[in-house]
């Protein structure tokens, strides 16, 4: 079935008849009593939240988060939010639909990315630290996933490649950044590289995300430590206290003990990390707020793990004046004064008007 509607082509009183995959689907409590379906449908450009008031009881054991559903119903507005009223929808076979109209991607493609990752890594000046990265990151399995992994389940890059989107924006500005601090540039490099790379084995491949046995028992900082431990032995003489740091950036990335951080940064290198890697995280969740936010209205709903509303259009701008203004004219800046070569003479003579204050 050719998909035709996507959500971000949709408006408020759309009639919609259209496949979309199950993100998220729930049966909750209406205040008559009754029972109705609270679901989140997405595809490729979006996702939409969704609720269908009759008939709970019958789908809500058919379907199930990661299915792909055709559904008929109409967008309807609900507290300046759009909202999807479904009156019918049923399950589509595997062979009834493309995949790729269901997925969210990262903005360029992983090939591209990963090489410029490479680009980076081999720019590098500490020796050790390069090995290490570069047999990591040839390592088969770990490049194959990391092409492909989300970094997070629902907000952190949630869309396939966002992982390595948000390892390479993070290294980017680890190599601009570590010159303006003064800092070790590879090592703040290795921890943008390094801090999240096991979420690849934290989080589950595929459209609808969860954690793994091993993410729910070890976990990305953890796992973090064994992969330093592991490819660094494979690498002769690799000095011990590199490690020691490198592993110290990667337990303290989370910046502070509240926030699951085993330690907090001790180093101006490790400091950076956290840094980079919070506003990374913190700007990729602006956008996608507004990329996926339903509201009509210049500002979105309500976002929760954000605790703000956030204001999606562009902000005024104005390259030209408008209703003939005219440049404002200002003073020129004042001339450092002109300094005079210093009088010729023996050495009394360059003192002779030099007061002592008392």
């Amino acid at each position: 079935m050719n998909k035709k509607q996507f959500v971000h082509d949709l408006g408020p009183k759309d009639d919609v008849l259209s496949p979309f995959l199950v993100k998220f689907i729930n049966s909750a409590e209406g205040k008559d009593g009754k029972s109705y379906l609270n679901i989140i449908l997405a595809d490729k450009s979006g996702e939409i939240e969704a609720r269908k008031w009759h008939g709970a009881e019958a789908v809500i054991g058919q379907i199930r988060s990661g299915d792909v559903v055709i559904v008929n119903g109409k967008v309807n507005q609900f507290q300046g939010r759009m909202q999807l009223i479904v009156t019918e929808l049923s399950k589509l076979r595997d062979e009834q639909f493309d995949r790729e109209d269901y997925i969210q991607k990262a903005g360029s493609a992983p090939e591209k990315m990963f090489n410029e990752l490479l680009a980076i890594v081999e720019s590098l000046e500490e020796i050790y630290i390069k090995d290490l990265l570069m047999i990591i990151l040839h390592d088969p399995e770990i490049a194959r996933r990391l092409k492909i992994w989300q970094a997070g389940k629902s907000i952190h890059h949630a869309y396939q490649s966002g992982l390595l989107e948000h390892i390479l924006s993070c290294t980017t500005l680890a190599v601009q950044l570590s010159p303006h601090y003064k800092v070790n540039k590879s090592y703040v490099v290795a921890g943008c590289i390094l801090h999240d790379l096991c979420k690849i084995y934290e989080l589950t491949e595929g459209p609808v995300v969860d954690y793994t046995e091993e993410g729910k028992l070890v976990g990305h900082l953890v796992k973090g430590l064994e992969i330093v431990d592991h490819f660094a032995s494979k690498i002769k003489n690799f000095p011990y206290n590199v490690k020691l740091h490198i592993k110290h950036i990667l337990l303290s990335h989370h910046g502070e003990y509240e926030y699951g951080s085993p330690k907090i940064p001790n180093t101006s290198e490790a400091y950076l990390v956290h840094l980079i890697d919070l506003m990374d995280s913190k700007m990729s969740s602006f956008e996608q707020v507004k990329k996926n936010d339903s509201s009509t209205s210049h500002w979105s709903g309500f976002v929760k793990h954000m605790d703000r509303t956030v204001y999606k259009s562009e902000l005024p701008s104005f390259t030209a004046y408008v209703d003939g203004g005219e440049k404002i004219e200002t003073p020129a800046a004042p001339k450092a004064p002109e300094s005079k070569p210093a009088p010729k003479g023996a050495f009394g003579n360059l003192l002779k008007d030099f007061k002592v204050e008392e």
